[in-house]
């Protein structure tokens, strides 16, 4: 009898129960933790491991001898400087283009902005392929200007060069820009603009002072991926530079597998994977910038 006195009534709503510290929480997080483990930890290690792989045993003779050689020193130069100029020829372009299709109303403009959508569902390598038959030595534009002129020689050669990697990329990458840009834009109060219009203020001036200091999130975002997409970039360069454009992408593929060099394609790998990490954290801290400064001023 006396225990069922002092039992707490279970019915009485002051009466709080402690709450149960069990190991159903830790069980929820081992299965996403082994799927990163799986898909992502292991396969790195494995590559890395692959990379200390010598004839006598486990050393660095790959990393001196890779890291040393000028072919490595030429690919890292190209990747970089391939991923900086598409990066910046997308932000150009895709900015210009966002800013019609926000702000500039024309018709057909709904068909413009489905047309670039299209392009996100397509494979890189399509876009080289409508490259090569126009721009190649046997494309449809060279064909035009020998008949036109006579020549007996293709005019345009810059397809299989460094700038025909950045022209194929710039217009693979570009929707990657516009998509956010154009939710950048469409979150931006109109009263602000209709302000600036009050104040005398022209169309530059409103875009330079209101649209675009609201849309860098959204443009240091879209720049940032595809500066991340361009560094890991491997179909373009395939179709369209195979022949004189040798990037880290296109240096893995040939050790790993026409040379069969898997230490050397794995210390590349390695580098590879660095640069993307580097960019990916140089990403986060122009984003959190970007967006600690707008909440500050809001």
């Amino acid at each position: 009898m006396t225990a069922l006195l002092n039992k707490p009534d279970e019915a009485d709503p002051d009466h709080v129960r402690a709450p149960r510290h069990g190991r159903r929480p830790v069980l929820w997080t081992l299965p996403p933790l082994l799927v990163v483990l799986v898909i992502a930890v292991y396969p790195l290690a494995r590559v890395l491991g692959e990379s200390t792989v010598t004839e006598s045993g486990r050393g660095t003779a790959a990393w001196s001898e890779t890291l040393s050689s000028s072919v490595f020193h030429d690919a890292l130069l190209r990747t970089v400087s391939i991923a900086v100029f598409s990066t910046v020829g997308c932000l150009i372009l895709g900015t210009f283009l966002a800013v019609v299709l926000a702000f500039v109303p024309f018709p057909g403009s709904a068909l413009v902005g489905r047309l670039i959508d299209t392009i996100l569902t397509m494979p890189s390598f399509l876009i080289t392929l409508a490259f090569t038959f126009l721009y190649g030595s046997a494309g449809a534009v060279n064909a035009l200007i020998t008949e036109i002129t006579g020549r007996t020689t293709p005019l345009l050669t810059f397809l299989t060069t460094p700038l025909g990697v950045i022209s194929a990329e710039i217009t693979f990458f570009t929707p990657f820009v516009v998509r956010p840009l154009l939710a950048g834009f469409a979150q931006l109060p109109r009263d602000q603009l209709d302000v600036a219009a009050s104040l005398g203020a022209s169309p530059w001036r409103a875009l330079r002072q209101v649209v675009l200091p609201e849309a860098w999130p959204a443009l240091a975002s879209g720049g940032s991926l595809v500066l991340l997409l361009t560094l890991n970039e491997f179909g373009i360069v395939l179709f369209t530079g195979a022949k004189g454009v040798t990037t880290l992408p296109a240096l893995i593929y040939i050790q790993g597998i026409v040379t069969f060099d898997l230490p050397g394609a794995a210390v590349l790998a390695t580098v590879q994977v660095g640069l993307s990490l580097t960019a990916y954290l140089f990403y986060r801290l122009v984003f959190r910038r970007f967006t600690g400064r707008a909440g500050k001023e809001s």
